[in-house]
């Protein structure tokens, strides 16, 4: 599925590094860590009518993200809100609208890799666009799994949502050389991680799994997946999963912000098909619509 080009957003006011800036306008330095090296944290937020969806999570991820890598002046959740409340107000953005939040280390006084060269502050970048969902939530999509191994904390923790993200992009070249929507991505020991983009489930026979997030980003709409299963009592575990195991399961979905929960209804040429008759995800997918009124903060304008 390729996103495509929005008219819309042509005339789009795009806040960098304190200023509202136009889509012709709005760059970053040559020097800036984000261009050198990769150097930056971001996180994608969801505009709802009824507001932005889990802000208070995804900034509080994007921070810890800034400390684990050692930002130096990292934003308050406050100065992020105003900066984001600011950006959607000038664009007269109030739902189906994605934003983009970057931090980047900053600029540096010299190409190089120390972040001792990062001496101006780090640089906020909001990139509000209006977007539907990128994935289709009912009619589903097809993967493949990838030769690409995600990211463990042996080598750069998952945990960090920075913006160094070759491997992901590399899977996903894969999947669009085989025509099919997004990549599985297996953890150095061969089991399932997630998708190129998404965190992934299974069921079987009434359970609900996921993998171990060991290789895999803490993803919050996986969070709050699991703990709606546990509200329906729907029995779930987390648990080393096999591509075997993905290829007869009843169900398999992706979560992410971007998508909700999307059915994944091929992986490698293998149909998933229902054995077992128990449907969960249907389930999921509408206690999902029933919470995003009370886990979206209103907009502040």
């Amino acid at each position: 599925m390729l996103q495509k080009y929005n008219p819309q957003n042509e005339n789009i006011l795009i806040y960098v590094g304190g200023e509202l800036k136009t889509r012709a306008e709005a760059k970053v330095s040559v020097f800036d860590s984000s261009v050198q090296g990769g150097d930056a944290v971001w996180e994608g937020l969801r505009v709802y009518k009824e507001g932005i969806f889990c802000l208070d999570r995804h900034l509080t991820r994007l921070q810890e993200s800034a400390k684990t890598m050692a930002f130096a002046h990292i934003p308050s959740q406050t100065d992020l809100k105003k900066a984001i409340f600011a950006t959607l107000q000038a664009n007269g953005m109030s739902q189906d609208t994605h934003i983009r939040l970057t931090l980047t280390r900053g600029e540096k006084i010299t190409s190089g890799m120390d972040p001792r060269l990062n001496q101006k502050g780090s640089c906020l970048i909001v990139l509000a666009e209006w977007k539907p969902l990128v994935y289709d939530n009912e009619s589903g999509i097809r993967v493949i799994s990838s030769t690409i191994r995600r990211n463990n904390p042996q080598f750069v923790d998952s945990k960090i949502h920075h913006n160094n993200l070759i491997n992901n992009i590399l899977a996903k070249i894969q999947a669009n050389f085989a025509g099919v929507d997004a990549a599985v991505m297996l953890d150095n020991n061969g089991f399932v991680a997630e998708l190129n983009d998404t965190n992934v489930f299974l069921s079987k026979n009434g359970k609900l799994y996921t993998p171990f997030a060991d290789a895999c980003l803490h993803g919050i709409t996986r969070s709050l997946v699991i703990e709606l299963a546990e509200s329906l009592q729907i029995p779930i575990a987390e648990k080393n999963l096999s591509l075997t195991e993905f290829y007869t399961a009843d169900e398999v979905f992706a979560t992410g912000t971007m998508g909700e929960l999307t059915p994944i209804v091929e992986i490698d040429g293998r149909k998933i098909e229902n054995t077992s008759g128990i449907s969960i995800l249907p389930q999921l997918q509408k206690a999902f619509r029933a919470i995003v009124p009370q886990y979206c903060e209103k907009l502040d304008f």
